[in-house]
């Protein structure tokens, strides 16, 4: 199970790369369809441990960046 979800969050990640960085419209939607199925997927299939560290993550990034900005 947490090989699978360990997967699709790198499905995910690689996902969300390329519709960042593709110039043409239907390709870019696609990955981006892509990356959002799988990052649910991770969500269903992940232990409860790397679920928390994926939600826990934004607002890590939020706090030390409105730290920084003082």
């Amino acid at each position: 199970m947490f090989l699978l979800s360990v997967v699709s969050l790198a499905i995910a990640s690689v996902s969300a790369f390329f519709s960042l960085s593709v110039q043409e419209e239907v390709v870019k939607v696609a990955l981006a369809c892509t990356a959002v199925f799988a990052i649910f997927l991770t969500l269903i299939c992940a232990p409860w441990s790397l679920k928390l560290t994926l939600v826990a993550i934004p607002f890590v990034i939020e706090r030390v960046y409105s730290l920084s900005l003082r």
